[in-house]
């Protein structure tokens, strides 16, 4: 059949109808026009219906221009690399109300602080400035379901507000960038966004060194003390910018603005800062509220109430309020390490305007060295767990054996701790010791300066709040020289990490003799004897093991390693990439960034993977077990997703060397 024939019964074919309307004067005009045959007759209307029909016909709805411009932009999009999604018959709604209609006018952010903001997109709204300083340095991504020996697959995200879920996400399997990686990262580097970023990242540590020193004039040392309020008074302006310039703050006041401790300055220079605190926290807990956090400018303000004290954590550092609440929660266990909460108690509730500053007295050193630890960066208290000596399984077996064999009576629990590091535990068999009251112990041994070191021998009694909040134990602490009397000249590459210290906690204080004794049995005949003692002087002299002995070749420069099931973690040496304070900080900061990350309120991430300028990072978490690592900025993702695999590998056949599993019970 030819082109130029037309049938009806196509359904194709357009038959040329003339359709009668009624015009003004009553006349009526006959008009072509072409419509679709469908098959059906053609019904004629009476002359007098059709005005009806014509009054009852809905007027038509003017055009949509912003559909139109809609789509100008997707094309333009499109146009320029990004992928776009397939269109669809059903137009989108662009209105300009403030709660928004459709799924693609939600947009969620994410920070680098583990907070997340929901907000509406419309024509004249546009995401907070903060949102594109998160594109140059966190980047998100997705990985497939599996089991936890599942190799790591990630999926990189792109920009763009009017583009689906699903076309965001693109695949990698190659050691290459993708096309749509290169395209986001030239647009960012072009606006500077990542250089932004990272300058206002750096301004926060730049002099990270003088973070610990001491808020004093130069001059007030000959003042005399009756008129040194009078010239802090004078001096405050120079002091207080002092102050201001400390990266972060932890303040301890009672519900009635007493000072309690404060890590920088006096009561005298920050008594102002206090009872504001206080008045604030006074207001919202009279309005039947609890204040808990608060931001200003770069400052996060974290406050927690526990009975007839505040405690506020200020930092500028990047932290998330989880981790700052865990922070105050240690602090707060130190304080009750000395007095317990039966006698906290009970002091406040006779005189709620107690100072508790005497009693607490002769423990700022404690306080302050837990604080400092925050500071620098503390990875037991970050990752809620403990790290052990890396030794062989049956050396450990013959040191648990040594303790269980000799132990007195009155024995509770029994450590061999070398540098902060465990090495070996004997517990009841029904009761374990909480990783905050082992951590409390190490402070007070390895990070301050008031229990004496180097072969000394202490009795400490002190309140171990998970173990028993209400009590006192009673702890004997020996320290052993680990380093050889032999070679002097290198005494002084020694430090308090060096040291190996026996504790033995009972809860009766009439056992001193009875626990010393044991120490002695233990230590001297027993593990010097059996070559034990020798072989945990050997582990520490060695240090950590590097990231290359895990897996030679890897591009990490650092990892941890975290079991789940025993609560304990294990890491490598600081030392290759991370000697300087500086860059363990950095580093550090990384490692709480990962952290929020995966462990937000509504996170449910098993991946989350991070892209700066100076770094790559990665965090997967499963059931069984945490794993945070950092390559170099030249690593490519496939290299790290395969390193991540083998250091999972390494660590579960070397799992009863890492960690303790167990442990020694009677």
């Amino acid at each position: 059949m030819s082109n130029a024939q037309e049938s009806p019964a196509d359904p194709e074919y357009n038959s040329k109808v003339k359709v009668g309307i009624q015009g003004p004067s009553g006349g009526s005009t006959q008009v072509d026009a072409h419509l679709p045959y469908s098959g059906a007759p053609i019904i004629e209307l009476p002359e007098e219906e059709h005005g009806r029909a014509h009054e009852e016909r809905p007027p038509p709805l003017p055009p949509r221009p912003s559909v139109l411009g809609s789509q100008r932009k997707i094309s333009n999009v499109a146009a320029a690399g990004f992928p776009t999604e397939t269109s669809s018959t059903r137009p989108r709604l662009q209105a300009t109300a403030t709660t928004a209609v459709s799924r693609t006018d939600i947009h969620t952010q994410a920070y680098q602080n583990g907070s997340r903001e929901t907000y509406a997109a419309s024509r004249q709204t546009s995401p907070p400035p903060t949102s594109w300083s998160g594109w140059g340095s966190i980047r998100r991504l997705r990985i497939q379901d599996g089991d936890d020996s599942a190799s790591i697959r990630s999926f990189a995200p792109t920009v763009g507000t009017g583009v689906g879920v699903e076309s965001l996400l693109g695949g990698f399997a190659g050691h290459e960038q993708t096309t749509t990686w290169d395209t986001v990262n030239g647009q960012l580097e072009e606006a500077g966004l990542e250089e932004l970023h990272d300058s206002a990242y750096e301004e926060r540590l730049h002099s990270f060194d003088e973070e610990f020193d001491e808020i004093v004039a130069s001059d007030a040392d000959d003042i005399d003390e009756g008129q040194l309020k009078v010239y802090y008074a004078g001096a405050s302006e120079k002091l207080l910018a002092q102050w201001k310039s400390k990266r972060k703050h932890f303040l301890i006041l009672s519900s009635a603005g007493k000072p309690i401790y404060n890590r920088h300055g006096d009561d005298n220079l920050i008594s102002g800062y206090i009872g504001i605190v206080q008045t604030i926290i006074s207001f919202y807990e009279g309005a039947q509220d609890q204040l808990r956090e608060f931001t200003a400018g770069d400052a996060r303000f974290v406050v927690m109430s526990q009975g007839p004290l505040y405690l506020v954590a200020i930092s500028k550092l990047g932290e998330s309020s989880s981790q700052l609440r865990v922070q105050l929660e240690a602090l707060y266990m130190q304080i009750l390490s000395t007095l317990t909460l039966p006698n906290l108690s009970h002091m406040f509730s006779n005189r709620p305007s107690t100072d508790l500053r005497r009693p607490l007295q002769g423990t700022e050193p404690l306080l302050s060295a837990l604080a400092d630890s925050f500071t620098r960066g503390s990875v037991p208290t970050l990752f809620s767990a403990l790290e052990c000596l890396k030794i062989r399984k049956s050396h450990r077996e013959v040191i648990n054996n040594t303790l269980l064999q000799n132990r007195c009576d009155s024995l509770l629990y029994g450590l061999v701790v070398a540098g902060g590091r465990l090495v070996s535990v004997v517990r009841p068999r029904r009761h374990s010791l909480h990783p905050s009251d082992l951590r409390l112990i190490f402070n007070m041994l390895f990070e301050a300066e008031s229990i004496k070191a180097g072969g000394g021998e202490n009795w400490i009694p002190l309140c171990l709040p998970g173990f028993n909040k209400n009590g006192y134990l009673y702890m004997y602490v020996s320290f052993i020289d680990s380093q050889d009397q032999e070679s002097p000249q290198q005494a002084h590459k020694f430090s308090r990490q060096d040291e190996v210290a026996v504790i033995l906690i009972s809860a009766s204080k009439e056992s001193f003799f009875d626990l010393r004794s044991m120490r002695d049995t233990v230590v001297e005949q027993e593990l010097e004897t059996n070559g034990s003692m020798a072989l945990i002087k050997n582990a520490i002299q060695k240090g950590r093991y590097a990231a290359t002995d895990v897996v030679p070749g890897t591009v990490l420069r650092h990892f941890v390693y975290k079991s789940r099931g025993n609560v304990q973690f294990t890491m490598p040496t600081f030392e290759s990439h991370y000697s300087t304070l500086v860059a363990r900080r950095r580093l550090l900061s990384l490692y709480h960034t990962l952290h929020a990350g995966v462990h937000a309120r509504n996170a449910h991430l098993k991946v989350y993977h991070c892209i700066s300028r100076d770094s790559v990072a990665l965090a997967w978490v499963t059931p069984v077990f945490e794993l945070y690592c950092v390559a170099g900025p030249k690593a490519s993702r496939n290299a790290v997703a395969q390193s991540a695999n083998r250091v999972v590998q390494w660590a579960r056949r070397e799992e009863e060397r890492i960690f303790i599993i167990g442990g020694a019970v009677f």
